[in-house]
């Protein structure tokens, strides 16, 4: 059976992005075609640059996070050769490990108080937002490899990740559309080889946990992975009492719920807080927006089997506690994610989508938590939440029919961020893309090899 799409809502879309050509445009997730088709895009006036440069800042964001810097118009090295894979896939064979981050050197040495993190190597963050900028023409923001290669046919359009079915597999090209809200905002460059590689990075580190459905990596931004049939039910663990959505766990407690998804949850607890034991906060997904929903609700629906959701259950409690582990070594602190599973023919319960990228994660910067904690602040972030921020201060996004443009220097940072964070939590180099060759011919002619090869 093809991987299903799962119930799918209405998904509002803010279309002024930059650059031209079928690599810059954005749309909705895990959409069947004929529904995609039929989704309301909306138009964004393009803010003037005055109003742009006007417009507050984040108080997660530091206050340098989003000056771009002024230097000459050069090229950080490329590689244009695909990422190729097996069961247990690696990154690039040029890609090459990081000196370990300073902030964690320093903590190391005992030598007290440390730099943050985002602020370590500020020569390699201005060359990375440099390299960012020169490739806001060229996101990858539509696909049609059904187009291109022979025998694909298009299943589904999500949010971020296009899936296309060949036979008995899946190929699932990972985009650089950037959404929060229920719908898309801007694009991000080279956000979508961050979290295919991010992914698959994780996918290989919790085989001892649970099992997968990568196949192989034929290209930065693709993934190959087995048919199976999803849950349709996102698994979300939390650690922390924070978040600025609708369904986030600050936002449902400031309004006084004590009962969330089954969690009990004390009074006195302020934002940001650290909870006593991590928790599952399960969402479905209703007509226009995510569900939380308990157990009880999960099994006596028929979403899942009471066997299932147990088993699902603690891989999601594991795979988080193993993930907060890892970060945690690198100098950061998962706060939440979320994950997704399906299930194969023969009864195999598998991870599937994407595993800790900063997309589907919260992460913050261990070493500066507990002083901004104890002074109100805002944790320092290395995920999206600055920008979902940005946009709540700016406008209503989940009502406004027109959403400002994300203004180039925050795009541009989060361009940053995640390419930071693979680095950290890998201790590899993060490969910058060939920007000579359009996206979309590179993974087309990519994915049609791989498929000659299957």
């Amino acid at each position: 059976m093809a991987w299903p799409v799962k119930p799918t809502k209405p998904i509002l879309r803010a279309t002024a992005h930059r650059g031209s050509g079928p690599n810059v445009a954005p749309h909705c997730r895990r959409v069947p075609p004929m529904q995609s088709q039929n989704h309301r895009r909306i138009s964004a006036a393009k803010p003037s640059t005055s109003r742009r440069r006007s417009l507050p800042m984040s108080p997660s964001a530091p206050p340098s996070a989003v000056r771009l810097p002024g230097l000459p118009k050069t090229s950080l090295p490329t590689s244009s050769s695909p990422s190729t894979g097996s069961p247990h896939l690696s990154m690039s064979a040029s890609s090459s490990p990081r000196p370990r981050p300073l902030a964690v050197t320093a903590a190391a040495a005992g030598s007290g108080a440390s730099p943050s993190l985002l602020a370590a190597d500020p020569s390699h963050r201005d060359a990375v937002l440099l390299a960012a900028r020169g490739a806001m023409g060229n996101c990858l923001g539509e696909t049609n490899l059904d187009l291109a290669v022979p025998g694909l046919r298009l299943t589904a359009k999500g949010k971020v990740r296009d899936v296309y079915e060949s036979g008995k597999h899946l190929v699932l090209v990972t985009t650089d559309r950037q959404s929060a809200f229920d719908r898309v905002l801007a694009s991000i460059p080279f956000k979508g080889q961050v979290l295919n590689e991010t992914s698959l990075w994780w996918f290989n580190r919790t085989r001892h946990i649970t099992p997968n459905a990568v196949v192989s990596s034929p290209d930065k931004n693709v993934t190959i992975a087995k048919r199976c049939s999803v849950f349709p039910v996102e698994f979300v663990v939390r650690g922390y009492v924070t978040g600025s959505t609708d369904t986030s766990l600050w936002t449902v407690y400031s309004k006084g719920v004590r009962n969330y998804c089954g969690n009990v949850l004390r009074d006195g607890m302020v934002k940001n807080q650290k909870l006593s034991a991590n928790i599952l906060t399960p969402t479905t997904k209703a007509a226009d927006h995510d569900v939380p929903v308990t157990p009880e609700g999960i099994i006596n629906s028929g979403l899942m089997s009471k066997e299932d959701f147990d088993e699902v259950r603690s891989k999601a409690l594991r795979l988080f506690a193993y993930g907060q582990e890892v970060a945690l070594e690198n100098g950061l602190i998962l706060v939440d994610t979320k994950y997704e599973f399906g299930k194969t023919a023969d009864g195999t319960i598998m991870l599937i989508d994407e595993v800790h990228t900063p997309d589907s994660s919260r992460y913050w910067i261990a070493d500066s938590y507990e002083e901004r904690f104890n002074s109100s602040l805002e944790p320092e972030n290395v995920d999206k939440e600055f920008l979902r921020l940005w946009f709540k201060n700016n406008c209503n996004p989940y009502e406004d029919a027109v959403l400002p443009e994300a203004p180039e220097e925050l795009v541009c940072e989060l361009a940053w961020r995640y390419i930071f964070l693979f680095e950290t939590i890998t201790n590899t180099k993060f490969e910058m893309p060939n920007t000579q060759e359009p996206i979309h011919e590179r993974i087309s002619r990519n994915v049609a090899q791989a498929l000659r090869n299957l």
